[in-house]
């Protein structure tokens, strides 16, 4: 089994470094945290043009087919840059959409995630789900809740509440009266397969997170100097640093493994080492930036407040635990 990206998937994945690096995304993410959403809505059309969305869609419907892991490569840059928006919540509705298999409501909803026309965000029922609050349901075009007895409903947002991340604005959902969109044990089936994706693709994001964290804090202490020396020569640094490191690259492989079986344990695996690497290396750039650190003009802020909600979001570590836990469990 090969854990490493093809020739083909890693220029994709350097297509889109290329396009977030030009893309000033950290304005668009102090934007979207004060509401105004013009610049990561533009950020999602120029996204859409390189086919991302369209790998979490099959091809009857404008996608190219349900490519987990190609996905989760292109996810990895987006949490590399620190994108903003309900990403892996548009994907995962996309995922909903193509498992159900009613048609009509795939013609509805899928060519405009596709094309990068629209958000989606939702809530599953149990703690399958990102927990009750639905992320940047004010900024989405389609909100849905799937609730425990399988009926999947259009919703409305509630009152935006405060996080920990400024740029993840979380509310809870209203369903809409009337009838349910789909019912039954084919929304059931459908939900499950959602959260497994949202769960693999934000895993994805926290690696990404645990990337430009590590690299934004070797070059920091690069140039830092005390008692006439780069802080980056002391031993303890260097230690701090290859911990993270290595946390980093054990959590990598997981996540390829991850999108080839889309197995739930192999998924929860992934999900509790990535948000377990990218909390360590916020950690580690938060200590070795010092008081700097806690400064919201500088960029680094913007990927210390992302790690620890993404590593809570769609599988916290102990549900993590539980399902990899379960997953070996013989019967």
């Amino acid at each position: 089994m090969r854990f490493l990206p093809t020739d083909e998937q890693s220029d994709f994945a350097r297509t889109l470094r290329s396009l977030l690096g030009a893309a000033q995304v950290p304005a668009a993410v102090r934007a979207w945290a004060d509401g105004e959403y013009g610049p990561g809505l533009a950020l999602r059309s120029r996204l859409a043009g390189t086919g991302l969305f369209a790998l979490a869609a099959p091809e009857a419907y404008e996608g190219a087919g349900l490519l987990p892991l190609e996905l989760s490569l292109g996810f990895v840059e987006l949490g590399r840059a620190g994108v903003p928006g309900p990403v892996v919540e548009s994907a995962a509705v996309s995922v909903l959409l193509s498992e159900l298999g009613d048609e009509a409501l795939a013609k509805r909803f899928l060519p405009g995630l596709v094309a990068g026309e629209a958000w989606a965000t939702l809530t599953l029922p149990g703690g399958s789900g990102g927990g009750p609050y639905a992320l940047d349901a004010d900024a989405a075009t389609y909100r849905f809740t799937v609730s425990g007895a399988g009926e999947l409903r259009p919703a409305a947002p509630g009152g935006v509440l405060r996080s920990t991340d400024p740029a993840r604005r979380l509310s809870r959902l209203a369903p809409a009266g009337g009838e349910p969109l789909a019912a039954g044990p084919a929304v059931a089936r459908a939900a499950r397969a959602a959260g497994l994706w949202a769960r693999l693709l934000t895993a994805a994001q926290c690696l990404g997170v645990a990337e430009a964290l590590l690299e934004r804090t070797v070059g920091y202490v690069k140039q830092r100097t005390q008692f006439g020396a780069p802080i980056g020569s002391f031993q303890a640094v260097k230690h701090r640093l290859a911990d993270t490191l290595v946390a980093l690259e054990f959590a990598r492989p997981l996540v390829w493994a991850a999108a080839l079986s889309l197995a739930p344990g192999d998924v929860a695996a992934a999900k509790l080492r990535c948000g377990e690497a990218a909390y360590r290396a916020a950690m580690t750039a938060l200590q070795l930036h010092g008081a700097v650190g806690y400064t919201e003009e500088l960029d680094l802020s913007l990927w210390l407040r992302r790690a620890r909600p993404l590593r809570d979001a769609w599988g916290t570590p102990s549900a993590c635990r539980a399902e990899v836990l379960r997953s070996l469990t013989p019967g």
